[in-house]
């Protein structure tokens, strides 16, 4: 694109120094008198070729038009139309945006006319040098309007293409920040249920394996609530997974209305936990009335991830959890005092904290003094856009 841009821009220079080489010729051969001399000739050629080289080098260009048509006119009076080319180099400058040196050399133009005027006065040479000079301002008003106009649809251009790639740039960032919600979303609901569903199996196969004698109807009521805990937990999770799908749905499809958990379905989640074998004590403090729905699910899914590793890398099947409602934030507390704790951070750490950090919160999560693992969340209760 750019050589053909440059292809095109020689041709119509080739075209333009063609057309002021025959226009001068023309003028000169038409004047009453001697035509050019031989010297003139030349000079006059090589001024409409130089001409060619007008937007490469446009103040050298500038400055040999104009010696050109100086040392035209002093050999004769036939040099004349060779202050042409001169006229084509000073709009040349002037649209190129060298418009102090083409206005330098458009003075030194004039008050060459003018000198040559004083040593042969004559009357109708002083309007022709008047002419010149007006059409010199001419000139040099439409090549620095033409500059102007360039520089202003250059930066219309620039600005057009840098908002287009701050929109693109703003579109792939929402397109990860949807995907990492998405992601989030996903093992966070996945993780629990199946982690539950882990559990209460493997406890359900333990006790028909284990080789004890057991009464027949204590097994069976433990199989029995076994696998309503696995089926509830399967349910769950059908249920959140398609809730949490629904944002890859069509624009024009219709809208999942089943409300988002949160805190007011934390005794739901306690007590599935609590059916996977896992004992937690809760407490909270304060009101939730004023949370907002971002941080209410934030809060739900903090609480539900940490419930959740507790259950999977704990020893311990006990664990406390806290919650506390201040006036500016929400603060969760999740402990368990087992001797082993969740040593890889993995997605569920991950998440938990970019949750937080997504709406100006904190989250740590580590061993705590009696031996166990401990995660503290610090949410802000403001609205985010």
């Amino acid at each position: 694109m750019r050589l053909h841009r440059r292809s095109q821009g020689l041709a119509l220079d080739a075209a333009i120094a063609a057309t002021t080489l025959a226009l001068v010729l023309g003028s000169a051969l038409m004047q009453d008198g001697p035509g050019p001399s031989p010297a003139q000739v030349i000079l006059t050629l090589l001024a409409c070729a130089a001409l060619m080289l007008r937007r490469r080098f446009p103040v050298a260009i500038l400055a040999f038009t104009l010696a050109a048509s100086a040392l035209s006119g002093s050999i004769g009076d036939s040099g004349g139309p060779i202050f042409i080319p001169f006229i084509i180099a000073l709009f040349t400058a002037a649209a190129e945006g060298r418009l102090p040196a083409a206005v330098l050399f458009a003075v030194v133009g004039i008050m060459g006319m003018i000198l040559r005027n004083s040593a042969e006065p004559d009357q109708g040479t002083e309007e022709g040098a008047i002419l010149i000079a007006g059409w010199l301002v001419a000139v040099l008003a439409v090549g620095g309007m033409t500059w102007k106009t360039r520089a202003f649809l250059a930066e219309v251009e620039q600005r057009a293409l840098e908002a287009e790639r701050s929109r693109e740039a703003d579109g792939r960032r929402r397109a990860i920040e949807e995907r990492m919600r998405i992601a989030r979303e996903l093992h966070d609901v996945l993780a629990h249920n199946i982690s539950v569903v882990n559990v209460r199996s493997g406890a359900a196969l333990f006790h028909l394996t284990d080789g004890r004698s057991r009464d027949p109807g204590d097994l069976h009521d433990e199989l029995v609530e076994a696998l309503t805990v696995i089926r509830n937990a399967g349910r769950d999770a059908g249920r959140e997974l398609r809730a949490t799908l629904g944002v890859l749905r069509q624009a024009d499809e219709e809208a999942s209305t089943a409300p988002a958990p949160g805190l007011a379905r934390l005794l739901d989640l306690v007590d599935t936990v609590e059916r996977a074998g896992l004992k937690v004590r809760t407490t909270m403090e304060g009101s939730p009335q004023r949370v907002p729905a971002e941080v209410d699910l934030a809060a739900f899914r903090i609480v539900q991830e940490a419930l959740t590793n507790v259950a999977r890398h704990a020893d311990t099947r006990q664990a406390t959890l806290r919650i506390r409602f201040e006036l500016d934030d929400v603060l969760i507390q999740v402990e368990n005092a087992g001797a082993r704790a969740c040593r890889d951070p993995g997605y569920g750490i991950q998440g938990m904290r970019e949750r937080a950090t997504a709406l100006g919160g904190e989250v740590s999560a580590g061993p705590c003094g009696d031996g166990g693992f401990q995660v503290r969340a610090r949410l802000p209760m403001r609205e985010h856009a």
